[in-house]
């Protein structure tokens, strides 16, 4: 911050007594780009502004001797230092009032951030700068009284205007009416006082009188006194028309110096009465800067309150969302782990039926390889007929166990979680397969593959949201049923659909299967977190995932996933 219209460093008059917060406070202004004086007292800072004027003085309230705001208030009698600006310190509670009321700008506790010092100095130092630079001279500035004097007599016309001249006034004469009225009309001719001769030989006075009071009540020269000069010995009657005529005084003509006396009274009334204006306009924006200097620095530290607050705020939301997402992963891994204990489960019994014949045909096997030593020809031949059907049996056992190996090997490779392209049709092949067990015979899958053959997602998408969805559709069908899966395709979006002819979904409850730990089901038949792991997966995708009525009253589960996202 430089000084006004200066490149040089803005000067502050520091006063404080402590030698450490001065000490303070001065190494902390001056890195700050300031020009710091430091004086002790009151009285050493008063004789200091009598030597040079600094851009803005920075007083401590208390203070040996003269206190601060005895300060202040001295420095405000004088026209010198009255509109320097002055940034009151105080120790806190107590000085405030008093160092605002005896004229300081601002006030800061000690105890406020220096930061906060620095801003506020800076506004007072930007607000002098401005209030210089845009403040008009002639409002500040010594006036002169403006008198309008219309006479007929240009010796007395001469005579008044240097008896008024005498005491400072700017005088302007007029001879008559038309000259009188054209001073009148002129923009810069706002008179403070007008005289006219109402005895004069070339005009009517009272009409003229009376157009001049007219004019009066207009905008240019408002506010003007009105005299009237008339004879040594003016009758009542004429006094009345006079005053009838618009006249604020009539004063005899040969009263000159009664009349110049009352002229220089009632001028110096009016400009006292600006100047008292102007003064408590200037003092009426100090107060307002004041107020706004007071709420800028309560909403600074409301605001610095309110920092704090949204930062610890925001620490303890951050601490509650990592214990929300760690608490979401453990209950949906447990729920993986469930889902997975079931289909383990439901393999594992798949495996031990081809498993069980295999192990009893190769005993029966065994037996009739061990009777062909014995046996005769004929006997031989049926031995070995037998035994080639119970192979051909015991090979379709161990196919059957293959393909439930190599299914497992492509449903791992869909628990991968990076994007690729997918091959739709074999993926849900694949998970149709592995949820046989649970499918059977009593539930029959229609399939109709219309879309693309491969989109680029997630292998977990046909992983957890499919089986998630094709076990629901088992469950919800115990007696037996049909579910179907359609996949289309537009420009835009690719959709799977999986219905099933079971009791479909309420529309109450439509809005509340995709939420945790929500489930029809009875109580540990579920977790109820197998739609809302599909729905979250699905939003990885930037997809949708929605339920509607299938075309036999059941339930139609449809997944969105935009073409984009690819």
């Amino acid at each position: 911050m430089t000084a006004a219209g200066g490149n040089e460093p803005a000067r502050i008059l520091l006063v404080e007594d402590s030698e450490t917060q001065a000490l303070e406070l001065r190494l902390f202004l001056e890195a700050n780009g300031f020009s710091v004086t430091r004086c002790a007292t009151a009285e050493t800072a008063l004789d200091a502004l009598n030597e040079a004027q600094p851009d803005l003085v920075v007083a401590d309230y208390h203070l040996p001797g003269m206190n601060g705001d005895e300060l202040i208030r001295q420095m405000r009698l004088s026209l010198r230092t009255r509109a320097l600006p002055v940034l009151m310190l105080t120790g806190g509670s107590g000085g405030e009032r008093q160092g605002l009321e005896s004229g300081a700008d601002a006030y800061l506790p000690k105890s406020a951030d220096r930061d906060l010092m620095v801003l506020r100095i800076r506004a007072l130092l930007r607000e002098r700068r401005a209030g210089s630079d845009e403040a008009s001279p002639a409002s500040a500035a010594f006036r002169r009284g403006r008198i309008l004097v219309v006479d007929s007599s240009a010796t007395y016309r001469t005579f008044l205007a240097g008896l008024l001249g005498q005491n400072g006034h700017r005088v302007t004469v007029a001879e008559g009416p038309e000259s009188a009225l054209k001073a009148l009309d002129d923009p810069d001719g706002a008179f403070d006082c007008v005289t006219i001769d109402l005895l004069g030989h070339a005009y009517d006075g009272l009409a003229l009188c009376r157009e001049i009071a007219l004019r009066r009540e207009g905008a240019v020269g408002a506010g003007f006194h009105l005299v009237a000069i008339s004879g040594s010995d003016p009758a009542k009657d004429f006094l009345v028309e006079a005053f009838a005529a618009g006249a604020d005084d009539v004063v005899a003509k040969t009263d000159a110096e009664v009349l110049a006396l009352r002229v220089r009274s009632f001028v110096r009334r009016r400009l006292l009465e600006e100047d008292d204006r102007r003064i408590a306009g200037e003092f009426g924006d100090r107060e307002r800067e004041v107020e706004r200097a007071r709420a800028e620095a309560d909403a600074a530290e409301a605001r610095a309150g309110l920092a704090d607050a949204l930062e610890r705020a925001n620490r303890d939301l951050a601490d509650a969302n990592r214990r929300l997402t760690e608490a979401q992963a453990k209950l949906v891994q447990a729920a993986k782990m469930a889902s997975l204990g079931e289909l383990v489960a439901g393999i594992a019994h798949e495996i031990n039926n081809p498993l069980a014949f295999i192990l009893a045909h190769q005993g029966t096997v065994e037996r009739l390889l061990a009777g062909l030593r014995e046996a005769d020809r004929e006997a031989a031949e049926r031995a070995i007929d037998k035994a080639t059907s119970r192979v051909g049996a015991m090979r379709l056992g161990l196919t059957r166990i293959q393909d439930l190996v190599l299914n497992l090997r492509k449903f791992s490779r869909l628990d991968e979680g990076e994007r690729a392209l997918v091959n739709v049709p074999e993926s849900i092949e694949t998970v149709l397969a592995l949820l046989q067990h649970k499918l059977g015979d009593r539930i029959a899958v229609d399939r109709t593959f219309a879309g693309r053959p491969e989109i680029h997602c997630t292998p977990a998408l046909l992983n957890q949201v499919v089986m998630n969805i094709l076990g629901n559709a088992a469950d919800a069908m115990p007696e037996g049923g049909t579910i179907g899966i359609e996949t289309r395709s537009t420009d835009t979006l690719d959709e799977i659909r999986i219905s099933d002819t079971g009791p479909g979904i309420p529309q109450d409850l439509r809005e509340k299967i995709f939420e945790p730990f929500f489930t029809t089901k009875p109580v540990g038949a579920g977790t109820g977190l197998g739609l809302a792991i599909a729905y979250s997966v699905v939003q990885a995708h930037s997809g949708s995932l929605g339920v509607e009525t299938a075309p036999g009253g059941g339930a139609c589960f449809v997944i969105g996933i935009p073409r984009q996202a690819a």
